[in-house]
């Protein structure tokens, strides 16, 4: 439950904080004063979006914080712990805060958290039904939703099998009908790959290969060249020319023997002709390969250079047609393969595929009917006890009926189609709340199914934002009872303009609006005594001192402290 709620800068509210605790507390206030404020706040401990225009005029941010009081071993505390927060023995902290610019920041058990970790502990923490509630309990999901929290965990097992089942044929369904769809296609797709592969085969490039023949064919071209300067260079490092011309090597060891005669004159010297020596000994052998360069140099040069240049071709070919480079055509080679095993496997996957989904579909058939079986049952009780609340609620003629239809087709959600339907007095159709209730009916027959769903599905805490809207009269003080009957196994917070609905509470609060004429500022007080007859004299009549409705208050708080009756 929430034990307190503490707001600050949010709408018309400066500052102010809300003693909530167990049992059933009533908010009450002039229009205007801000009680939607208070649903606003709750809100955002419990993941909503956060909207800019909320913060206080003036003021950098708002600030949102509740305390609420959950068990140290259930679900709760061990998501907050997930998130990095801490609880301090029974107590969780939640808190955030709303920018001007917009921003939003939430505090999970003293520590920051993702908005999404609020939203995530709101479902499990409170449950919060506005106008906007109402119109959702005019869908077929909400009635569906509403039945099957009533059905409890039985039917919650049987969805949770139905489901996994349901899932698995879906997806084998949406593969089957990708392959079937896509054979012809996946056909031509295999047969142009098993002719890309067999021509890739056939011509068996290599990594580097067209590098490799580029600069070979760039070899070629220029034989006559390569030959040319290599002869000269070999000449002239080693000639064997009749004309006596002195070469490289015999001008280096002509230099060489002129130093060696010194060098027993002057030790200085030596290194030098150490040095000479080994510059001959290199040209020598430069010469010796430049000897051997020219005795590799093809003979039939035209002949070697008209193959590469037909290997270059027919690379290139297959590069066009393959990809942009040459990688390309050795991935394509290299994967090809696995990509036809997994073309030419389509056969055998169909005939899988097939299997599994006429087992599985026999199985959700099997499931299906289980739940709506249980749906069935569930369905006759739910009728029943509502419709009893309906009369606790100044409906006594109500009847309220629960359809369960089959679909045409399983859904994820099983193959019924829930209706609510509602007939309002005797010989009356039943007709589709969706359609046929008011507001006020609305709102009794949404209160009824609380009432009765709490019994199977508790939930901590109830948020009712106006749950009393488009009622008055004896329909308002049966309404204010109900509230207090779910307030017996959970928190009730009621947002109310109505005196016989705010009798009940046991914790009454009231937002009080000030102003010094310029800025409108809201404050929470907690009421007892005469000052909640003040405030319930005012909320039947508009005024907190008139004797007449002063003492229709005490008069109405003497009627909601009587024993509930049974």
């Amino acid at each position: 439950m929430i034990d307190e709620l503490s707001i600050r800068d949010l709408g018309v509210i400066a500052d102010a904080t809300l003693p909530l605790g167990p049992g059933f507390t009533a908010v009450t206030g002039e229009t205007g004063a801000g009680k939607t404020m208070v649903v606003t706040a709750l809100g955002l401990l419990l993941g909503s979006r956060a909207d800019a225009g909320a913060v206080r005029s003036g003021q950098p941010q708002a600030w949102v914080e509740g305390r609420w009081i959950v068990a140290e071993d259930g679900a709760v505390a061990e998501r907050v712990v997930e998130a990095g927060g801490q609880l301090d023995g029974p107590e969780l902290l939640l808190g955030r805060s709303v920018s001007a610019e917009g921003r939003s920041r939430a505090v999970v058990g003293g520590r920051s958290a993702p908005i999404g970790v609020l939203a995530e502990l709101g479902e499990q923490l409170v449950v919060v039904h506005g106008q906007s509630e109402q119109v959702r309990l005019r869908s077929a999901t909400a009635q569906r939703d509403a039945l099957d929290r009533f059905a409890g965990p039985d039917l919650a097992r049987a969805l949770g099998e139905y489901r996994v089942v349901f899932d698995r044929w879906r997806a084998t369904a949406d593969e089957l009908e990708r392959l079937t769809t896509a054979r012809d296609q996946r056909a031509r797709e295999a047969r142009d790959l098993r002719s890309a592969l067999d021509e890739i085969e056939a011509v068996d490039p290599q990594p580097g290969e067209d590098d490799e023949l580029q600069a070979r064919a760039e070899r070629l071209s220029n034989l006559e060249e390569l030959r040319s300067a290599a002869a000269q260079a070999h000449d002239l490092l080693s000639s064997e020319a009749a004309d006596g011309a002195m070469d490289a090597v015999a001008l280096v060891e002509t230099a060489r023997r002129q130093i060696e005669r010194a060098v027993a004159h002057d030790a200085v010297l030596s290194p030098i002709n150490d040095g000479l020596a080994n510059v001959g000994f290199l040209l020598a052998d430069l010469a010796t390969e430049l000897s051997g360069y020219l005795a590799g140099l093809d003979a039939d040069g035209a002949r070697e250079l008209e193959v590469v240049q037909e290997r270059r071709a027919v690379l290139s070919a297959l590069i066009r047609q393959h990809g942009t480079s040459l990688d390309d055509v050795l991935a394509l080679r290299e994967n090809g393969g696995l990509r036809l095993l997994d073309l030419d496997g389509d056969a055998d996957r169909v005939v899988e595929l097939e299997a599994l989904l006429a087992s599985d579909t026999e199985q959700i058939g099997e499931l299906r009917a289980r739940v709506t079986a249980l749906r069935e049952a569930a369905a006759v009780e739910l009728e029943i006890r509502v419709t009893d609340e309906l009369t606790a609620l100044a409906m006594p003629d109500a009847r309220l009926t629960v359809r369960v239809e089959p679909l045409d087709e399983p859904s994820s959600h099983g193959g019924d189609a829930v209706t609510l339907l509602l007939s309002p007095h005797p010989g009356s159709e039943p007709r589709p709340i969706g359609r046929g209730a008011s507001g006020g009916e609305l709102s009794r027959v949404m209160l009824a199914l609380e009432v009765v769903i709490a019994a199977t599905d508790p939930v901590p805490t109830f948020v009712f934002d106006e749950v009393d809207a488009g009622v008055g009269g004896a329909a308002a003080i049966e309404i204010g009872r109900r509230l207090a009957k779910l307030a017996e196994s959970s928190q009730v917070i009621v947002v109310t303009h109505l005196a016989q609905v705010a009798a009940f509470a046991r914790n009454h609060l009231s937002v009080v609006k000030g102003t010094d004429g310029s800025v409108t500022e809201s404050s929470v007080q907690q009421l007892n005594g005469d000052a909640r007859i003040g405030e319930m004299a005012r909320l039947l009549s508009g005024l907190s001192d008139s004797d007449n409705a002063l003492a229709h208050a005490r008069e109405l708080l003497d009627v909601a402290a009587r024993p509930t009756p049974a």
